[in-house]
């Protein structure tokens, strides 16, 4: 049974994120919120010094956390994630660890402890999968000497940076990138072959407040018809046996302490994308 365009929060409904509280106070409203675990947030009770402290310490005391790995002795294999970003309106990253060459997907915020982190890791490839993700790209180029790879259409915003540029597609050793244009004119989505298949989808597709991988359209959204259509195009390349995993560059506080989205492909599938066409934009 294919499923309508989800996101849809009722009255008694209240959502932290970017540091505010929320209540939804109509009945049926559809909102666009990037989450983030409740615990970083300065209680109600603190004075506004104290609440931005709280905030500093969000970005600086959460290391990378684990989310998948494999290690047979002679070729370990890891990918981690990276707490919400405020340079990237609480954006997602991750670092794909293997003896190939590390691939940092999106930028972490930037702090002494992911500098420390990265730098004794080392980064072969930064993939933007967005423009939103970009953060301190010219920071991180700069400090890890790694290649900044990008879809063409979103090349211009990055003047002066060594990029490496791809049209519809390109392969960085066991990953390649697609072009799932849509939520921004040069949106792709990294899919790593490991673990049976791990989708990076940046904003292209987010959990909804169920944890289930969706589409979302906000009054930012390039190309929204696009964006549906490059949803199909994901559906028609995999399988249930070829995507595992998905891991999602935003929204993660509704994965509830999940590391990623397990099994997203029939998620996907029951999704009604001729219902999507006609979802009005949200936030």
């Amino acid at each position: 049974m294919a499923l309508p365009c989800p996101l849809s929060l009722q009255v008694t409904d209240i959502i932290q994120f970017a540091f505010l509280t929320i209540r939804i106070d109509s009945p049926s409203v559809n909102i666009f919120i990037t989450p983030v675990p409740s615990e970083q947030f300065a209680s109600s009770s603190s004075t506004p010094l104290q609440a931005s402290s709280s905030r500093q310490k969000v970005s600086s005391s959460k290391p990378p956390r684990l989310v998948l790995s494999s290690d047979d002795g002679s070729s370990p294999h890891f990918i981690f994630a990276f707490a919400p970003n405020r340079d990237t309106l609480g954006g997602t990253a991750y670092l794909i660890i293997e003896t190939e060459g590390n691939i940092l997907v999106d930028c972490p915020a930037w702090d002494e402890a992911n500098q420390t982190f990265l730098q004794a890791q080392g980064v072969r490839w930064l993939v933007m999968t967005h423009r939103g993700g970009m953060g301190k790209v010219r920071d991180i180029q700069q400090a890890l000497g790694c290649e900044v790879v990008i879809q063409e259409q979103e090349a211009y915003l990055l003047p002066g940076l060594a990029l490496t540029v791809f049209r519809e597609e390109l392969s960085l050793n066991h990953s390649r990138l697609i072009w799932t244009s849509g939520h921004s004119p040069g949106s792709a989505c990294l899919y790593h072959q490991a673990w049976g298949g791990v989708l990076f989808s940046g904003r292209h597709l987010v959990p909804d407040r169920h944890g289930n991988p969706a589409p979302l359209r906000t009054a930012k959204t390039f190309h929204w018809v696009r964006q549906i259509r490059s949803v199909q195009t994901l559906l028609d390349q995999f399988t249930p046996d070829t995507l595992r995993f998905l891991c999602p560059g935003a929204s993660i506080g509704f994965l509830r302490g999940k590391q990623t989205i397990a099994d997203p492909y029939p998620k996907l599938a029951q999704l009604d994308l001729q219902a999507c066409l006609k979802m009005q934009p949200i936030l």
